[in-house]
């Protein structure tokens, strides 16, 4: 017979009355289910918020065979996400995911990925298909105020909304521009001088690597209330903004 020790914690807590914290309630949220990732596997999500230690399994999608942040990768039984836990790896757009059908998972995770999308509200779109009814989504975005994107602004709702509209595609450069001129090289240093960097950001949809939208909670809380997510969590740790909400 197998001891979990985090769960003879829990029972001695209810008994005893203790109050969880905001990260164990998180945490129950995920247990026994099965969902999948976007753009990961995620380091958070087996240190600070270890949802991958109390799921009972695991997807993962990614947007080619070969990235800046995983290397080389192929489809199939080969998404090894935490120790010897495997699950299913996708090819795949984010907002895109027409290979897998609706209502198949119980929650959707995506930490550090959604910046990466042009098309932001079609994207959350997509990931809210492939949840059950009930079923739970969790964000996690860069706060820019620590990373290269401190001297940009905010995006707006209604520039999503017209990106939306307008069915935006990933080849989009629309924000190349103000990424050039703003964009703290000091703080990226893999992105080299402004040359190197410019001719990478020109290749983007290969790589993926640019920043289209800048986050905060009053945004991101305006796509859970324009798709109707209840907001079940929201926490800021150091550059993370985690939000997490139900179907």
């Amino acid at each position: 017979m197998t001891i979990n020790i985090n769960d003879i914690i829990h029972k001695a807590k209810n008994k005893l009355g203790i109050n969880y914290s905001p990260e164990e309630k998180l945490l129950r949220l995920f247990k026994n289910k099965k969902g999948l990732e976007v753009g990961g596997p995620s380091l958070i999500f087996s240190t600070e918020l270890p949802i991958y230690t109390v799921i009972k399994n695991l997807d993962g999608c990614n947007f080619s065979t070969n990235t800046v942040w995983e290397g080389s990768i192929k489809e199939g039984i080969f998404y090894n996400y935490y120790q010897d836990k495997i699950g299913y790896q996708y090819i795949s757009e984010a907002s895109n995911l027409n290979r897998i059908e609706s209502n198949k998972y119980d929650f959707i995770l995506a930490s550090h990925c959604l910046e990466h999308c042009a098309n932001v509200l079609k994207t959350i779109e997509e990931w809210l298909r492939v949840i059950k009814p009930g079923g739970l989504i969790l964000l996690i975005l860069p706060n820019k105020d620590y990373t290269f994107d401190h001297r940009r602004s905010i995006t707006s709702f209604e520039h999503l909304l017209e990106d939306y509209k307008n069915d935006i595609t990933e080849s989009d450069l629309t924000h190349l521009y103000e990424i050039l001129e703003l964009h703290d090289l000091k703080l990226d240093v893999p992105a080299g001088d402004i040359n190197s960097f410019r001719q990478r950001s020109l290749l983007n949809f290969e790589n993926r690597c640019l920043h289209h939208h800048v986050f905060d909670f009053k945004l991101l809380n305006q796509i859970f209330n324009y798709f109707k997510i209840r907001k079940k969590y929201q926490e800021s740790i150091s550059l993370n903004q985690i939000i997490v909400g139900v179907k």
